[in-house]
């Protein structure tokens, strides 16, 4: 059998991690081993930020839409009742806009229902 030399390509690997790496703390950019460590860690982050970031926006749409409610003398609950019963739909992202943007939109869609 032939003798495989692997020197460049493990460089490459080694070096491609490092590059990721870079602007990481410590020995989290220099050193390979906890650099990758590193990067396995930030990328299992990534993944469950971006979920969780998804949930964050609903929480601060739902948040000001119970604001904007509460001046118009109703709670976020029986805005979305109505809103339900009324057969509107309008996502919470677009209320929140309308509420934080538009008041009197947001009044007439509110005194509507």
């Amino acid at each position: 059998m032939t003798r495989v030399k692997r020197g460049n390509v493990a460089r490459k690997r080694r070096n491609k991690i490092l590059q990721i790496n870079k602007g990481f703390r410590g020995a989290n950019s220099t050193l390979f081993r906890t650099a990758n460590q590193r990067n396995m860690r930030s990328l299992k982050y990534a993944y469950r930020d971006r979920k969780r970031k998804k949930r964050e926006f609903r929480k601060v749409w739902i948040t000001r839409i119970n604001a904007a409610a509460r001046e118009q003398g109703l709670t976020y609950s029986q805005l979305i009742h109505e809103l339900k019963l009324k057969n509107v739909e309008i996502n919470r992202k677009v209320l929140s806009q309308i509420a934080l943007f538009d008041q009197n939109a947001f009044s007439t869609l509110i005194h509507s229902t």
